[in-house]
């Protein structure tokens, strides 16, 4: 990471307030941190290194206590506080720098339980396990240095700071590649007020609004900073530090949005709770039944007699539809005929329709070749006939393959546990009995823009989601995926269905309120109700196009200078 260090001025700061001009410091002579220079471009006074980057640790500590899983959300409305004041007046290298710190120190907490996943996939030693862990977040902590890194560059050039903020952190949001993405606005899942604007933009508008009222608290506190007298030097303790700076006037307008955005969001999601609750309540239910086998990764012996005796339990208490987590069956079906033998040997003794998840394998024509695996969901209908298929699409690196792996195959020797499955192509619905099922695939159902597409092309009324999280063990991160799957049901106001093989199973309503849920790791029938919904929703039809534009913007500011005319203007 780059960490270009920022020059400092060898004149002294003269003191606006006191109407006295500072003495020049003798070559060597210590400074206070409060004579660190404005760089040029900002009206901001740099924070120190050393303070600088203990505020950056501090944002990375409160986002991880905000985020889901510990779910302190109220700090979500102020933990990005000091990361903003630690950016101001920093050169754009130091800045990404410290956007990197914030960054790291939320992974490393956030994502502990990749420790145990790398660990029990790759077979490597726990202290090499340990360094990948810290490679991987060291990579996923770029995404807030890239954060940083744009608004420095646009502060640079003479752009509002709080605008290029919030447009750099979107911006690192939506473009910015990761293994297991997150967004800021999940912290406020367990607040379903404050989220029910993700129909009109997505996690990036929930972000954006408490990203609002951080940015209105860093303006007080910078505000106040930019008055306070400069800390006496070493050796002048008893010395007067002199009247207060009068330092540059507060941005009302700053405030003013982050106290109005929050407050909009906030009156927004009670009148949409309530329309969207009023139209469910005419919506077609149906009785959901959901099997949680709590399966061991690499023992499933009994999955078969599980998940069948626990589908005819769940259909004797009314349960219309049944759905399997992830792979729930480990038997590979041959795709030539999948279709007669999931029926023969599966389907045709459950007595009820079902979303099966399960292994299709394509022979290879050729046999010195390989063949080709996917990680499957089936509908299957109330005599067992296999009624549809989606094949998954995104894989997980490291679980269902390995990155190169193609290209240099002895890489899945060294890691024997990571499987070799080949990503689906088709975004068609899973169709029963007139309706149609959007189907994801375990970490498919945290990716705004893919369940975009899936409800573009396929008009469903049902969101289903299978998964399996037994591979990060009992840590908080099934409930961080159920808190960031519950946005796909506000922005597309349907419900969502999921079925994981050891917890959270849930069903969640069209305003992201969990319904009914199992707990982790244990052997569960769930069964709960859910209605068809279809609702044209305002992300549904824009998708990300404005956040795009939002992107173009902050790089563009990031590039070029602001117009000096515009100043003025500002400054008249």
């Amino acid at each position: 990471m780059t960490t270009a260090h920022q020059q400092e001025s060898e004149a002294a700061v003269a003191d606006a307030g006191g109407g006295e001009t500072a003495s020049l410091p003798l070559p060597g002579a210590p400074r206070s941190a409060g004579d660190l220079p404005a760089r040029a471009g900002s009206a901001a006074r740099a924070l120190p290194a050393r303070l600088a980057y203990a505020l950056a640790a501090l944002s990375g500590l409160f986002y991880f206590l905000g985020f889901p899983g510990m779910d302190l959300w109220p700090i979500s409305f102020f933990g990005l506080v000091p990361l903003i004041v630690a950016l101001r007046g920093q050169t754009p290298g130091r800045a990404a720098l410290l956007g990197w710190i914030a960054g790291f120190v939320m992974t490393m907490t956030g994502f502990y339980w990749l420790l145990e996943m790398l660990r029990v996939f790759s077979g490597f030693p726990t202290i090499l396990c340990a360094l990948f862990m810290a490679i991987l977040c060291g990579y996923q902590a770029g995404r807030i240095a890239l954060c940083g890194w744009l608004y420095g560059r646009a502060e640079a050039r003479g752009w509002p700071g709080s605008v290029a903020f919030a447009l750099a952190f979107v911006t690192s949001e939506l473009v910015f590649p990761l293994l297991f993405p997150w967004y800021y606005g999940a912290s406020v899942h367990n607040a379903p007020v404050m989220g029910q604007v993700a129909d009109l933009g997505g996690p990036y508008l929930v972000g954006l609004v408490l990203v609002a009222a951080n940015l209105a608290i860093a303006e007080l506190v910078t505000h106040r900073l930019d008055r306070a007298p400069p800390s006496p030097a070493p050796g002048e303790a008893g010395r007067d530090a002199g009247p207060p700076r009068r330092g540059r006037p507060l941005n009302r307008a700053v405030v003013a949005v982050g106290i109005a955005a929050p407050a909009l969001a906030a009156v927004y999601g009670v009148l949409r709770i309530r329309a969207v609750d009023a139209a469910a309540a005419a919506a077609e239910p149906i009785k959901i039944g959901i099997v949680q086998p709590n399966l061991a990764l690499f023992d499933r012996r009994n999955a078969l007699k599980i998940h069948v005796s626990r589908t005819r339990e769940l259909a004797q208490q009314g349960a219309e539809l049944v759905v399997w987590s992830e792979a729930g069956v480990p038997q590979a079906f041959r795709e030539s005929a999948y279709q007669r033998e999931v029926q023969r040997s599966l389907t045709g003794r459950l007595g009820v329709p079902t979303v099966v998840g399960t292994v299709i394998h394509r022979l290879p024509a050729d046999r010195n070749e390989r063949g080709v695996s996917f990680n499957t969901a089936l509908m299957a209908g109330k005599d067992g006939e296999i009624l549809g298929r989606y094949d998954k699409q995104y894989l997980l690196a490291f679980g269902e393959y390995l990155p190169f792996g193609e290209l240099v195959p002895y890489l899945y020797k060294l890691s024997p546990n990571s499987g070799r499955f080949s990503p689906g192509t088709s975004l068609a619905p899973l169709e029963w009995d007139g309706h149609r099922l959007a189907t994801m695939i375990c970490y498919e159902d945290i990716l705004p823009h893919f369940v975009n597409k899936l409800v573009a092309q396929g008009d469903p009324d049902l969101l289903v989601n299978l998964t399996n999280d037994a591979w990060f063990g009992d840590s908080t991160e099934p409930w961080i995926h159920l808190a960031l799957a519950k946005m796909r049901s506000i922005e597309h106001r349907r419900y969502l269905v999921r079925a994981t093989n050891s917890g959270v199973s849930a069903i969640v309503d069209p305003v992201g309120r969990v319904v009914a849920h199992s707990d982790t790791f244990k052997e569960q029938s769930l069964l709960g109700e859910a209605r068809f919904m279809r609702a044209q929703t305002v992300y549904g039809t824009v998708k990300d196009i404005p956040w795009y534009v939002a992107a173009a913007a902050s790089a563009a500011m990031a590039l070029f200078t602001r117009p000096k005319r515009w100043r003025l203007r500002r400054e008249a």
